[in-house]
């Protein structure tokens, strides 16, 4: 594996993709820290402290925010929104497109169609930025979290969404870039160069909070939990891979046609359909639509509106880590987990496809028998990955509030950002090798110019 990275660099093409996509996120990174003017970054930690000592429903949304968007809105700099207004915007058109009928005749005009479609996107992601960062400077401006001589005007406002709009945007030209000029997926890049920054500060938080025979590092953590930690870490990351690679394939038969003299065609081959169809968004999904009852539990006992104590058990039972946010987070997850295979995957459109191609699955006509058994499959298959993300999902709340180990922590052990941190640095690596291998050089698990691959587990 070493040599396949001496390799990487061997090859001209291959290295300057590799430091040109390590100079666009070493962009990012330095724009994550540059501060929004105004802000006073002094109150903003502190009120950041409290809300993270009472588990109020900000806190948790902005660390939902932070662990899939790339941003930060808690140290409120000029990529604290992050990439989430072109993710909303992408995820919005695709649903769109499946409904819209204007939208998918636009789609199916092919990559004019897919342009128009990009460009549909971009303008979202516009409006959801102005949208987005109107919002952040009203809570800061109500916390009073703004410097005194910005207070009570129009330029705060007016710089502050203003410096949040093109921050988002600059972050969305330096994906397009690295999918242009670099190597992986720009957007999915940057979201995973967030997420595995935030792990340096979570092995602190391990290393302070360790107790070894009295001797203590800062908190209760024996060496118990910490062995439990990494054991479980390598457990879940091994398991993620499986469910990320896992697929269900379907033996499909190319029927034989004769031409002239020859008979061509009778191949077999095989359909593969993933088990984990959906990816992490079953979890964003789930994760942002139980946001809303806590938040609104919360505010309502707060309020001492009756009967409070209904409000107040409501508001406990929502928490993070309470046995009924756990059960109602399964059953979003798979809810969501189904909802976005079936906007996804078109079984009708697939068996179509498949019979103008020619091809047949053994035993099954053409047609609307074809699509019923792929749609019956993929329910099957649907099942199981859903229950595999909703595993994942609830590991670190669940982690976290019965072991008292710090959420910062216990976030790698599972959720949205293992899961994104897995997908794409196996596609990174899927797209290494395959320009090794081209070039007959030695993959990462192959052989000297051979096939190695990593392949989907059946």
């Amino acid at each position: 594996m070493f040599r396949a990275f001496i390799n990487v660099f061997r090859i001209p093409d291959l290295r300057n993709k590799v430091l040109f996509t390590l100079l666009m996120l070493s962009v990012y990174r330095v724009g994550f820290y540059v501060p929004l003017p105004g802000v006073d970054q002094g109150s903003l930690s502190r009120h950041w402290q409290q809300q993270s000592g009472t588990g109020g429903a900000t806190q948790q949304a902005a660390e939902l925010f932070a662990m899939f968007t790339g941003g930060d809105l808690g140290q409120s700099t000029l990529f604290g929104l992050g990439i989430m207004p072109y993710i909303s915007s992408s995820i919005i058109f695709q649903i769109l497109v499946t409904v819209v009928p204007a939208l998918e005749k636009i789609q199916k005009e092919g990559e004019s169609g897919r342009r128009k479609i990009m460009e549909y996107t971009r303008y979202g992601t516009v409006v959801l930025c102005f949208v987005q960062a109107f919002f952040w400077i009203g809570y800061l401006t109500r916390n009073g979290l703004v410097m005194p001589d910005f207070a009570g005007g129009y330029s705060f406002w007016v710089m502050g969404i203003t410096g949040m709009m093109a921050g988002t945007l600059l972050l969305m030209w330096l994906g397009e870039q690295i999918d242009e000029y670099g190597i992986g997926n720009g957007i999915s890049l940057i979201i995973m160069a967030g997420i595995v920054a935030r792990l340096p500060n979570a092995i602190i938080q391990v290393v302070q909070g360790l107790n070894l025979k009295g001797v203590v590092g800062g908190g209760t953590m024996g060496p118990e939990k910490v062995l439990f930690l990494i054991v479980s870490f390598v457990a879940v990351v091994a398991g993620a891979i499986l469910i990320t690679q896992a697929q269900r394939r379907i033996p499909i038969q190319q029927a034989k046609q004769t031409r002239g003299r020859r008979v061509v065609g009778g191949q077999r081959h095989y359909l593969p359909l993933k088990v984990n169809h959906g990816g992490v968004m079953p979890i964003i999904f789930a994760s942002s639509f139980l946001l809303l009852p806590g938040w609104l539990f919360g505010m309502v006992a707060n309020a001492g509106i009756w009967p409070q104590v209904l409000w107040i058990f409501l508001d406990d039972a929502f928490r993070p880590g309470a046995f009924v946010y756990i059960l109602s987070y399964v059953a979003m997850v798979y809810v969501f987990a189904y909802f976005w295979v079936s906007v996804q995957f078109q079984p009708k459109e697939l068996a179509n496809n498949l019979r103008d191609m020619g091809s047949f699955i053994p035993g099954l006509r053409p047609g609307k028998r074809t699509a019923d058994y792929l749609e019956s499959v993929m329910e099957r298959i649907t099942y199981v990955g859903a229950g595999f993300l909703a595993l994942i999902a609830v590991i670190p709340s669940v982690i976290a509030v019965h072991m008292e180990i710090p959420f910062q922590v216990s976030a790698f052990l599972g959720g949205t950002g293992l899961l994104i941190v897995v997908s794409v640095a196996l596609d990174l690596i899927q797209r290494l090798e395959a320009n090794l291998i081209m070039r007959n050089y030695q993959g990462f698990l192959g052989t000297e110019g051979g096939g190695g691959r990593i392949k989907g587990r059946q």
